[in-house]
């Protein structure tokens, strides 16, 4: 766990990196859609959950338990708090991390009224203590309570008002079965297509008051990983470049000079990326070669690697795992204009 926890603080640091940064956070809150219609993307997910809030609003009745998962930055807790605006409901928000006792959850369920919304992000990692306090309330809306210790030790059954739970993850795979079970909503998040995300950017530089244009959002939408938490983070890293040089307003090639100060090239690797699969390349042969020998010929973490960078990687077909270790693709070699060794 130490090491994981490791893996998230490095990662932070990077400008491409999906987790919240903490510049994000008074950004994200300014950017984010207040409804479903100005959420742009998550077609599929919008309509099935127009749906459900729509037939739920109708029977006067709160929302079926929601889980959200998909990878970070993606929008699960701009889509907490839409359902909530939606369904006329107040929120409270909470983590796994921060319900460490008990009580805590006990005292956050007891204030609960009639349709509120309690969200919870990373909601895999609730401990197993606090989540048999959560199965009876949102299965029975009742919170059971130990009272007293030995043999003296009573269960106390306090009945709630019935709510709605929405859980976060990026780890599906880590949540328990009886807890994904209470679930009535699985819903995924997928990453954006390129054009989705020049919609997004645009969106955003309307609400920042930046003048771009639909060229230069396509720039910097194909280098910002399909996912809106970077997509803002770069614009505002381009809008201070154009500043600095004194641009009177953005343009392509004000936007695709900034992003390659940064070392962020057109598919949205970094340098980090990048010094993997040369590694992977010019020491190994483009392997295979097992992660912990990746990982000390890199000096980067092995959960860092496997958690943070790999996925990426993956996704664009630049890496491949096998019994054997990780293999760079055909793919990865043409990206970095290195000779593919069928060719040599």
């Amino acid at each position: 766990m130490i090491e994981s926890n490791a893996a998230t603080d490095e990662a932070s640091e990077r400008l491409v990196a999906r987790e919240v940064k903490e510049e994000d956070q008074s950004t994200e809150q300014n950017l984010r859609p207040k409804s479903l219609a100005e959420f742009i993307g998550q077609e599929d997910l919008k309509r099935g959950l127009s749906i459900f809030i729509e037939a739920a609003r109708g029977r006067a009745e709160p929302l079926e338990h929601v889980l959200l998962y998909g990878n970070p930055g993606l929008g699960k807790t701009t889509l907490a708090s839409i359902i909530a605006h939606e369904m006329q409901a107040k929120i409270k928000i909470t983590s796994g991390p921060a319900l460490e006792r008990i009580g805590d959850l006990a005292a956050i369920l007891s204030n609960m009224k009639r349709g509120d919304i309690l969200f919870i992000d990373e909601i895999h990692r609730l401990n197993k203590s606090i989540e048999e306090v959560l199965y009876p309330a949102m299965e029975d809306s009742a919170l059971d309570l130990i009272v007293g210790k030995g043999p003296s030790a009573r269960t106390l059954r306090l009945q709630l008002e019935k709510f709605t739970v929405i859980g976060a993850t990026t780890r599906l795979s880590l949540l328990s079965s009886p807890l994904r079970d209470r679930f009535g909503m699985l819903q995924h998040l997928d990453f954006y297509t390129n054009s989705e995300m020049a919609d997004i950017l645009i969106r955003s530089a309307g609400l920042l008051a930046i003048d771009l244009d639909a060229a230069t959002s396509q720039t910097i939408a194909t280098r910002c990983r399909r996912t809106p938490r970077i997509a803002n983070r770069l614009l505002k890293r381009v809008r201070d470049y154009a500043e600095v040089k004194h641009a009177s307003k953005l343009n392509e090639t004000i936007a695709q000079e900034a992003l390659d100060m940064l070392a962020i090239d057109p598919l949205g690797l970094d340098g980090v990326d990048r010094r993997i699969l040369e590694t992977l390349i010019d020491k190994f042969s483009g392997g295979p070669v097992g992660l912990q020998t990746l990982s000390a010929a890199t000096q980067e973490e092995r959960s860092t690697i496997e958690e943070i960078y790999e996925p990426f990687l993956l996704q664009l077909g630049f890496l491949e795992r096998t019994p054997r270790g990780r293999i760079a693709t055909r793919r990865a070699y043409e990206h970095l204009q290195k000779p593919y060794p069928e060719q040599t």
